[in-house]
């Protein structure tokens, strides 16, 4: 498969840099470009691994992953001989496929795969321009088939290739020095041993190999042999502090077009990372097949974490981290048409691709309200929290999508049920209303509470609350029967904490009952007593030729439903039939009746036989003593025209 038709599948993850920029400068190449190498067999190392790390600070940030030659290039070396431009490439079994796969990958899975066959040129590819989530990436190179493919990396500062075993490609055409790797040896390391190993250099005649420590000091490493490996140990002291540098040069006593090398470090019996790669690109080479996706936001700015995927070989769409909804897509440079806000078809080349996404948003309105009765009064100024903010009702926010849990304020005067969390989805408002109960009191006071039949009082209603805000009231007086005023009986007003409504009444009060007091619209309710003092008695006398003598007295009790009246009777001889005339009040809105009469104390009342007559009360035989008669009278009569005078006779 031609080469060019993979280069379009991964490129660029946000804000796009001219190709100059991503071009580091050729640090300690003496010699020119030090291919990397990944061996199809017989190789101690069947995948080359190297490591990207992001931090936080430069998540989002493009890497600038570029692969120089990644194809296998069969003109490279034919027929024993070495083409024009060679770089290393050898294939040992002629007319067998060899295909090497480049998979950068990370976190969260494969970030991009690409697999180059064959081909007769070296060419400079984009591999992963974008932009990458914070977290450690890891760029495995696996070739299969007899052979080798000699390839070169390169990364955007500030990133950097790292690993701690991996094979160079020395060449016969490059017998100057070349940059192997860093290695960075810190503080820490003081007093522990380094360990820099080289396998199978083929012997002294083949390549020299060094290490560069700070201030200069040049110190060669052993030559391995033949499938041998050599080790070189350092003791660290503080003066080994610093960048170490790492180089090899092919000797002119060599016998190979190339040699594949491989080298490892330790931190005593540790793998430890040093830094790799780095080229700079031949002259007279262009950057081929470059696809650049920017995934911004509506203000141009690139989404944290964002990448894309493709669709096939020439479809791109976004990958956007979570909350994020497509907006729109466009192609800035090249060729292609636009599916959808989602999905670009480009033209394989140079293209620039720019997908538009937006955050999910949308809002919480959060209200207060007090219910007072029957009524939801609207409270403003009520602060509450969401979101770790503190604010006040009623307020709306923007908030992603997701629940909020709303944290009341206590009212004094009110009690509230934590609200159920407002729920927020995308471009719509959610609702969180906090209910706040209302404790209300009213109260019923008489002055004086005891009086004369038909005496003034002031009767003084009051509506109460703690809540600081001012709530809507009426205040009525229920007057029982007996009792009158020629004052309002009702009060409309406004009450809250410090500022009672109150309702102050004369009343005129007949006879002893209970008033009401009735808050709307809560329907609240009390009562308050006045007592009425009973009322004077009624006394009769009677004496008879004989010598026999009588005496009567009525007394009347205010009840709650009316009175009770007792008829004392004194008598100083046997009498029979005697009479006793009691004529019910009459007036008010219903007749007075009577209830059931009996005698309540007696000398004797074995023949007494009590019988009510009509207005009269007829007593058989009394004997000399003193007889309490009682009954209740039913009526809504006040107590002055209660006491009507009484009659006696035998």
């Amino acid at each position: 498969m031609n080469t060019s038709s993979f280069l379009h599948r991964f490129a660029l993850l946000g804000a796009a840099l001219l190709v100059s920029s991503l071009l580091p400068a050729a640090h300690a190449q003496t010699g020119g470009i030090l291919p990397l190498v990944s061996v199809g067999e017989k190789w101690p190392q069947d995948v080359e691994s190297y490591v990207i790390k992001v931090s936080a600070q430069d998540a989002g940030k493009p890497i600038g992953l570029e692969i120089y030659s990644p194809t296998f290039n069969l003109a490279d070396y034919v027929d024993g001989r070495r083409g024009a431009g060679y770089f290393g490439d050898e294939l040992y079994k002629k007319n067998e496929p060899f295909d090497t796969v480049f998979t950068l990958s990370g976190p969260n899975g494969t970030v991009i795969e690409r697999k180059y066959n064959m081909n007769r040129e070296h060419t400079w590819e984009s591999l992963y321009a974008g932009g990458l989530p914070a977290g450690t990436y890891t760029l495995k190179v696996n070739s299969n088939g007899d052979g080798k493919n000699s390839f070169a990396l390169r990364t955007a500062a500030p990133f950097v290739l790292e690993t701690s075993d991996f094979t160079v490609n020395a060449r016969d055409t490059e017998q100057n020095a070349l940059l192997a790797a860093r290695i960075r040896v810190t503080p820490e390391w003081v007093g522990q041993t380094v360990g820099i190993l080289n396998y199978d250099m083929d012997g002294p005649r083949e390549a020299e190999s060094w290490v560069v420590q700070p201030g200069g000091q040049r110190i060669d490493l052993t030559t391995s042999d033949n499938g041998k490996t050599a080790t070189d140990s350092f003791k660290i002291t503080p003066e080994m502090v610093g960048e170490w540098q790492v180089f090899i040069r092919v000797l002119p006593t060599t016998r190979q077009y190339s040699n594949a090398i491989r080298y490892s470090f330790r931190l005593g019996d540790k793998p430890t990372t040093a830094v790799v790669g780095g080229f700079t690109p031949p002259e007279n080479i262009k950057l081929q097949n470059q696809l650049l996706v920017d995934i911004v936001d509506p203000q141009g700015r690139p989404i944290p974490g964002a990448t894309y995927g493709l669709v096939g070989d020439s479809s791109v769409r976004p990958i956007l981290p979570p909350g994020w909804i497509p907006v729109s897509s466009s192609i800035v440079e090249g060729k292609g048409n636009i599916l959808s806000p989602t999905e670009v078809r480009y033209v394989p080349g140079y293209n620039k691709l720019r997908f538009v996404a937006r955050p999910t948003a949308g809002q919480l309105t959060v209200d207060a309200v007090a219910l007072y009765g029957n009524q939801r009064i609207p409270l403003s100024g009520v602060p509450f929290q969401v979101d770790s903010k503190t604010l006040t009702t009623p307020t709306t926010l923007a908030l992603p999508p997701g629940q909020y849990p709303v944290q009341p304020v206590p009212i004094a005067g009110s009690i509230f049920q934590p609200p159920q969390p407002g729920i927020v989805t995308d471009n719509a408002t959610g609702r969180v209303t906090i209910e706040y109960r209302v404790l209300t009191e009213v109260t019923l006071v008489t002055m004086p509470d005891l009086l004369n039949a038909c005496d003034v009082t002031q009767l003084i209603a009051t509506a109460k609350t703690d809540f600081t805000y001012k709530l809507p009231a009426r205040l009525k007086l229920n007057l029982p029967s007996g009792w009158s005023s020629d004052y309002p009986l009702e009060l409309n007003g406004e009450f809250s904490a410090g500022q009672p409504l109150r309702l102050k009444t004369p009343v005129r009060v007949c006879r002893t009952d209970t008033a009401e007091a009735l808050l709307d619209p809560v329907g609240l309710q009390t009562t308050g007593t006045a007592r009425v003092r009973a009322p004077g008695g009624a006394n009769v006398s009677r004496n008879v030729q004989g010598g026999a003598r009588a005496s009567l007295r009525k007394d009347i009790q205010p009840l709650e439903r009316g009175y009770l009246v007792t008829l004392t009777l004194t008598v100083d001889s046997t009498l029979e039939n005697v009479r006793i005339t009691d004529v019910l009040p009459v007036g008010g809105s219903t007749p007075a009746i009577r209830g059931t009469v009996g005698v309540k104390d007696g000398p004797s009342l074995a023949n007494l036989s009590l019988r009510p007559e009509g207005d009269s009360i007829v007593l058989s035989r009394v004997i000399p003593g003193t007889y309490v008669i009682a009954y209740e009278l039913f009526t809504d009569q006040p107590a002055d025209r209660v006491l009507t005078a009484p009659d006696l006779a035998w």
